[in-house]
């Protein structure tokens, strides 16, 4: 099993955003559990894979060619796929994995969940999606959510296709 983790290519303020992202790669890799992720050894994302990876966990990043300067690949990797755009990115990362999982992050986080939420509730695929909540980051996301559904414009089943954990024990529970 690949679980496809989306985050944040800086680290945030929080200190506690870094150490859950380490922890998710670390008992991802413990648990034999696979991680296809960005590829940047950079911001949330190195930490995952070097946390992943020093588990003796796989780690397999995809980047855009384009992004080298800001997000710099990560040396170190199972195996580095380079594409030639975020869409392939995403289309790469979502063919590669079983489920998929949010840590913090910011807009391209976003980006890549919207998609996966959208082609899920368009039939694309019916892998699971999980929220991995730290502190309460999701919090204003799941509001929203819950606010586009009782307004009409997301259906109630893709709802409830997003799963909130509070760690990588809490996923695996439910998708391991």
């Amino acid at each position: 099993m690949r679980v496809a983790v989306f985050c944040g290519s800086s680290a945030g303020r929080e200190p506690g955003y870094a150490a859950a992202a380490a922890e998710f790669g670390r008992e991802l890799a413990r648990a034999g559990v696979g991680i296809v992720y960005g590829g940047a050894s950079v911001g949330l994302m190195g930490v995952l894979a070097d946390a992943a990876l020093a588990a003796g966990g796989e780690v397999i990043g995809v980047i855009p060619g384009g992004l080298f300067a800001a997000e710099v690949p990560h040396q170190g990797l199972s195996r580095l796929h380079v594409v030639g755009s975020m869409h392939e990115r995403k289309a790469v990362m979502a063919e590669l994995a079983d489920a998929f999982a949010a840590l913090p992050g910011g807009l391209g986080t976003l980006d890549e969940l919207f998609e996966i939420l959208t082609w899920r509730q368009l039939g694309l695929h019916a892998k699971p999606v999980a929220l991995i909540d730290v502190g309460g980051f999701w919090d204003p996301l799941v509001a929203l959510l819950d606010e586009l559904t009782a307004a009409g414009f997301v259906p109630v089943a893709a709802r409830g296709s997003v799963a909130r954990v509070v760690d990588a024990g809490e996923f695996l529970r439910l998708f391991g």
